[in-house]
């Protein structure tokens, strides 16, 4: 099983959006989707589960912090969905290290019975975000084009306590960043200068398609911001490689 982060430090950024997104496509792509909600606000819960398209898992995300043997059942598409306990984690300091622990010893038990794992995680730099990338695969980072948004980056990478660098040094070094992707995005000057100054600062951190990154990079031109984007997220096909690596 791969496991996929959504996170990023700013809101209403399309994070849930993208979530919701991966895990409905991966699914009709035959893959089997354990879909776990994060954020108390339960962005990604709510649709999910007015599509009736996944199965609940009949335990909300909280117990999957709090619980050393928590389970879901094994099943095409489940989905953990949020609850406002969430919020109260982050006040029990002196339980963090067992909270990042459980989480990480449950993605150990489902890892036969799904392919694909995606978190959605709030905006919150606290134990929630820690714990789910620290037994993560993969780490995407939706962000809009706003001066607000392309500003956090820094903070997405090198926040002293959640910041994907710091998490794969220390913590979890098969972690890897797949890069920003930009949502809700409008070809208006504003968006444009702000996707200049993204791509300006952060290329590197830009998903690839195809050439085109080495062609923005050798002509220092910016493509427009409504030319349309195609994702590829590195998960193998089902029955190759679906182990973690490391």
């Amino acid at each position: 099983m791969k496991t996929l982060v959504l996170a990023n430090q700013k809101g209403g950024v399309g994070k849930s959006a993208v979530a919701t997104m991966l895990a409905h496509h991966l699914s009709q792509k035959g893959l089997r989707v354990l879909a776990i909600d994060f954020d108390h606000q339960g962005n990604f819960s709510s649709p999910m589960l007015l599509s009736k398209r996944p199965r609940d898992a009949g335990i909300t995300s909280e117990r999957l912090l709090n619980e050393p043997g928590a389970r879901v059942p094994a099943g095409p598409f489940m989905l953990v969905p949020a609850s406002d306990r969430l919020i109260f984690l982050e006040k029990e300091a002196a339980m963090h290290t067992p909270f990042a622990r459980n989480f990480r010893s449950f993605v150990e038990r489902v890892d036969a019975d799904f392919d694909v794992c995606i978190v959605d995680t709030n905006p919150n730099p606290d134990i929630r975000m820690i714990a789910a990338l620290v037994s993560a695969d993969f780490v995407l980072s939706p962000i809009q084009l706003n001066q607000e948004a392309v500003d956090g980056v820094r903070a997405l990478l090198t926040h002293s306590r959640v910041g994907v660098y710091k998490i794969k040094a220390l913590l979890n070094p098969k972690l890897e960043l797949i890069g920003l992707l930009p949502t809700m995005v409008e070809a208006t000057p504003f968006q444009r200068a702000n996707f200049r100054q993204l791509i300006e600062r952060y290329l590197s951190l830009m998903i690839r398609i195809g050439a085109e990154r080495v062609n923005w990079h050798r002509s220092r031109s910016v493509p427009p911001p409504d030319r349309p984007v195609r994702i590829v997220i590195p998960f193998p096909p089902r029955g190759r490689g679906m182990r973690p690596r490391g």
